[in-house]
C-alpha cells in the first residue's frame, strides 16, 4: 500500500473512532439519507454527526467512489481530478484550507485547469497544486508587504501574491487572516 493509500487508510479510521460508527455504518447513514451530491451528503455529516469538513469530505469521496451512491453525473468536487494521482496526497491540504474559508461566509468556486478560483463580485484567491508536494495559493491582496512566506508575483497575474502550502500546518492564523482580507475585499 503507498503512503497515499496508508493516510487515507489512517484517516478513516480515525474518522470510525471519532465518529463511534463502522464505516458500513456511516456509509448506511449516507445511503438512507436520499441526498446524492457531494456537498449535500458532506453537509449531512457534518451537521449530524459533528464531524469537521476534512473528515467529511474524505468519507463522502470514498463512499461516491465505491459506487454507493446515485449521484448524478457531474456532481462530484472538482478538487477531485485536479488531486489525482501523484498530487493525490495534497488533497488534504487543500480540504482544511477550504474548509476555513467557509467560516468567512458564501463564495463561488470556479473550477479552472488545474486549479480552482474562489471568487465573491471578484477573485480573491485561488488554490491548486504547484508541484506533487506543494499547494500554492494565490491571494488577490492590496496594500500588503510581501515576505519570505507571502511572496510577491510578477505583475499582470489575477493574484498579486502566492504562499506556499507543503504541510497542514501550513493553514494556520496567519495565513487564512490573509485569505480573509482578500475575502473580504473582493465583496
Amino acid at each position: 500500500m503507498g503512503s497515499v493509500d496508508e493516510a487515507l487508510a489512517s484517516q478513516l479510521r480515525n474518522l470510525q473512532d471519532r465518529s463511534g460508527r463502522s464505516l458500513d455504518e456511516l456509509y448506511g447513514l449516507l445511503r438512507s439519507s436520499g441526498l446524492s451530491k457531494h456537498g449535500e451528503l458532506r453537509d449531512l455529516l457534518k451537521t449530524k454527526l459533528g464531524m469537521g469538513h476534512g473528515d467529511a469530505n474524505t468519507l463522502v469521496h470514498t463512499y461516491l467512489k465505491a459506487g454507493s451512491s446515485d449521484a448524478a453525473p457531474g456532481e462530484t468536487d472538482p478538487a477531485d481530478e485536479i488531486y489525482s494521482g501523484p498530487k493525490a496526497g495534497l488533497r488534504p491540504i487543500h480540504d482544511r484550507f477550504m474548509a476555513g474559508i467557509e467560516r468567512f461566509g458564501a463564495y463561488e468556486v470556479a473550477p479552472k485547469k488545474g486549479y480552482v478560483s474562489l471568487r465573491r463580485k471578484k477573485q480573491f484567491a485561488m488554490i491548486g497544486p504547484g508541484t506533487k508536494s506543494r499547494v500554492d495559493i494565490g491571494l488577490n491582496l492590496k496594500g500588503v508587504e510581501a515576505n519570505e512566506r507571502l511572496r510577491m508575483m510578477p505583475p499582470g497575474g489575477m493574484c498579486p501574491f502566492k504562499v506556499e502550502v507543503t504541510d497542514m500546518s501550513d493553514v494556520d492564523a496567519e495565513l487564512m487572516s490573509w485569505v480573509r482580507k482578500a475575502y473580504d475585499a473582493a465583496g
